[in-house]
């Protein structure tokens, strides 16, 4: 089996439109989490969001894409330009055939179809935008990255909830590594910040009315957020033969269903898919020394991910550093673990594990080292990033720093 470098990462969140913007905030534990741009009519019962409000898509597309781009599919381009343009790869014709492109999503193009329901239902008007099929479908991201770039590799898209995107990352690894292609861009992407996902969120009750507190025991929910992240993953060989920087590897992946409830999560589902990603990995539970955590902010996700950890690594458990970045840029369903497998790739890199913020009571059911508030540096080679779906689907990466 071949090794899987990552030689290029792409990011825009709530925390900035790439890498270094938002990797600043989120050692300096920054929240992107502020009052909605639009507080609905009537307002929401939530009050805050992580709203990617600085990203222009004028500044990326032409006035003819973006009647064709998508929000979500906007941020799944400008992605895997960034993680091209770092990885400095150059696909040649070759190469365009032996290169995959994975991306994941958990709703598509929610904008295009909300502007059809109110043509026909609001205005009664049935004449939809002639557009709104290939904005609205999911595969929208992976298909405008292959126009951009030639990819003609084989190219797919995974909707697994809030799994997706480690889903897609996952595919795409066990591809490189396989040796059914030499290269990936994987990752995924979401733009949640239409009114009627809205409203069916508000319904759901379990958006917290207003900042996101994972694993404290004052917390009273999630708070969603929007953005994507791609990561160039290559053949090891094929990167070091051409002089690239690898910034990480992907050295393991596990996933498995709880086969449990379509909302409430269980201990075994994710506990299992990390016990299968260290085996994947071949390595010991001692070996690992951070999880970025799926931490969503939910009373029942952060003890049973608590309870999840501590079944897969033992005694372990209390030495590990786990963190949730959602804290800072909110739960982007489909796309949270692309970005947080790339906020992973950058504590590897530069020794400093990033906070869990809003942290103010301590839960006696949520009894881990969280990294509270602040920072931390601490050198670590090898890391888990947690994500875990509604349905009961898990997906959980392992990434080692590049030596």
């Amino acid at each position: 089996m071949n090794r899987v470098a990552i030689t290029g990462l792409g990011l825009i969140c709530a925390l900035g439109n790439d890498k270094d913007e938002c990797w600043s905030k989120l050692a300096s534990g920054q929240s992107g989490i502020t009052r909605l741009q639009q507080a609905g009519s009537p307002p929401y019962k939530f009050t805050h969001g992580a709203q990617a409000s600085t990203f222009s898509p004028e500044q990326h597309f032409s006035d003819k894409d973006l009647l064709m781009v998508e929000r979500f599919a906007q941020f799944a381009a400008v992605a895997a330009r960034q993680a091209v343009a770092q990885s400095g790869i150059e696909f040649s014709s070759d190469l365009r055939e032996r290169t995959a492109v994975v991306t994941g999503t958990s709703v598509g193009g929610q904008f295009a179809e909300e502007e059809g329901y109110i043509r026909l239902y609001r205005e009664s008007n049935p004449r939809i935008a002639p557009l709104t099929i290939p904005r609205t479908m999911s595969n929208a991201g992976a298909s405008r990255i292959c126009l951009e770039f030639g990819i003609c590799g084989p190219t797919f898209t995974v909707s697994t909830a809030c799994s997706s995107s480690n889903h897609a990352i996952g595919q795409a690894f066990s591809m490189v590594r396989s040796g059914a292609v030499t290269a990936a861009l994987a990752g995924g992407s979401e733009a949640v910040f239409a009114e009627g996902l809205l409203r069916a969120w508000e319904a759901m009750r379990v958006v917290s009315p207003e900042g996101c507190r994972p694993f404290s025991a004052d917390r009273r929910g999630l708070s969603l957020g929007e953005g994507g992240a791609m990561l160039m993953l290559e053949n090891w060989e094929h990167a070091e033969a051409r002089g690239a920087t690898i910034l990480a590897e992907i050295a393991g992946f596990g996933m498995s269903s709880d086969a449990h409830h379509i909302t409430q999560p269980c201990v075994e589902g994710p506990a299992r898919a990390m016990r299968w990603a260290l085996q994947d990995a071949g390595l010991a539970p001692e070996q690992v020394g951070y999880i970025n955590a799926h931490g969503t902010g939910t009373q029942a996700n952060d003890v049973t991910e608590t309870a999840a950890i501590r079944s897969a690594f033992g005694s372990h458990a209390d030495r590990l550093l786990v963190s949730s970045t959602k804290s800072m840029h909110g739960h982007t369903l489909g796309a949270a673990g692309a970005i947080e497998a790339a906020i992973t790739v950058m504590t590897l890199q530069k020794g400093v594990i990033p906070p869990t913020i809003n942290y103010n009571v301590a839960d006696p059911a949520c009894n881990l080292n969280y990294v509270p508030n602040h920072a931390k540096v601490a050198s670590v080679e090898f890391a888990l990033s947690n994500s875990f779906a509604f349905g009961g689907l898990n997906a959980v990466l392992v990434l080692k720093r590049s030596s």
